[in-house]
């Protein structure tokens, strides 16, 4: 008897990896394809969503480029599988030279199908190649996946280095793990004399991942072969494993599975329907291990949500505290922050209906009277007391 699947949902989950950069360039997906490969040749079941919905590099990189997916007998997409990783891109369901004239909404919904509605199979890494920047794409998989943490790449390029910074900083505010800094373009070694030339300076990648408290994965040395091998659909990690570039790839392969990017608190996804009990989340286990500031468990009891925090402290909420602190824009001015909810028009005996999971650092909360678009962030829920309440 096989084992079945797992899914991004279930406790058998393979660790979500999310591999970033700032800036477009830096060569990112050329680092998860050659990563990607590196970790299978570990012995590591490893999948890749190329989640760069408008430029799909990866099944050409990986020699994928012409297979189109089928779909199991389930009812999902079967990926291709190339130098032993399965990979699911936008490139596979499209003509090399159509774009993909999509807004966010569909995008966003192409993203969760390739995670949710694909027949993964067991899988220990899933690694998605994300577009460079801080946008639609990053926010969905930071609100809708549980991912393990992410990496950025960047090149010693003093421009690219700063706004790697701000993609860290987005990182950090959506509470995923920062797994470390990959250096990319490091430097060129004369194949004729050996002489190092740092054409995009040198040691930068190191240098801001020290003054950000992260983890410095390595530096990838400019290599004309990964570029060729790339454009062969050979990453160079396969095509030539003793390389120094291919050695490099090997190195961060390693650090990243040795690396859980362990959240702590209560596990998500969920979504919990009050009364339902077949949906209420199970409490961190054990609660000792998470961040002072994560939630480990909540409850809901006499009109109010309890938290509980990995520091040990607990909240109670009443439901229509909550209600009335809600700050989406049906119930706050986006731009001078005035408050555009009537407190009298929010019954008294209003009641908390469901409650779910966005990302590791907020709720969703939705209420009797329908209301159910706002996002309480961990951060506001622990600062929510009283009377703030009141001052709401």
């Amino acid at each position: 008897m096989t084992a079945p699947p797992r899914t991004p949902e279930s406790p058998a989950a393979p660790r979500m990896i999310a591999i970033s950069s700032g800036k477009g360039g830096v060569g990112k997906s050329t680092v998860t394809a050659n990563v990607a490969v590196a970790l299978a040749r570990t012995g590591l079941a490893v999948g890749v969503v190329d989640a760069d919905i408008y430029g799909p590099s990866i099944p050409r990189m990986l020699g994928a480029a012409t297979t189109r997916p089928a779909v199991s007998p389930g009812g999902k997409v079967t990926p291709a599988e190339a130098q032993g990783v399965k990979v699911i891109s936008m490139a596979m369901l499209s003509d090399d030279d159509s774009p993909a004239i999509l807004r966010g909404p569909m995008v966003s919904k192409y993203l969760q199908m390739f995670v949710r509605q694909v027949d993964w199979g067991p899988l220990d890494i899933l690694l998605l190649d994300l577009p460079p920047g801080t946008g639609d794409i990053q926010l969905t998989l930071a609100q809708t996946f549980p991912l393990s943490g992410a990496v950025v790449v960047t090149t010693p390029q003093d421009v690219s280095l700063k706004i790697a910074r701000r993609g860290l900083r987005m990182l950090e505010q959506v509470r995923v793990p920062v797994l470390g800094v990959i250096e990319n373009m490091s430097g060129f070694t004369c194949p004729s004399c050996g002489t190092v030339t740092h054409i995009f300076h040198k040691g930068g990648g190191e240098a801001v991942a020290r003054e950000l408290g992260v983890p410095f994965l390595g530096k990838v040395p400019l290599d004309p072969g990964v570029v060729d091998c790339g454009d062969e659909g050979r990453p160079v990690a396969a095509a030539f494993p003793d390389s120094p570039a291919a050695v490099a790839y090997a190195g961060i392969a390693a650090a990243l599975a040795g690396t859980e990017g362990a959240q702590g608190g209560i596990a998500t996804p969920f979504a919990w329907t009050l009364g339902d009990e077949a949906t209420r989340p199970a409490p961190a286990a054990p609660a000792a291990s998470a961040p002072p500031d994560r939630l480990v468990a909540l409850d809901h009891e006499a009109g109010a949500l309890i938290l509980r925090w990995g520091d040990g402290s607990q909240q109670r909420l009443p439901d229509r505290d909550l209600r009335l602190a809600c700050q989406c824009a049906q119930c706050r001015d986006e731009v001078s922050g005035k408050r555009l909810l009537d407190p009298a028009a929010v019954p008294l005996d209003l009641a908390l209906t469901r409650v779910w999971s966005v990302g590791n650092y907020a709720l969703g909360l939705a209420f009797s009277d329908g209301h159910s678009s706002g996002i309480y962030t961990h951060a506001a829920l622990r600062a929510l007391t009283g009377a703030e309440v009141e001052d709401v």
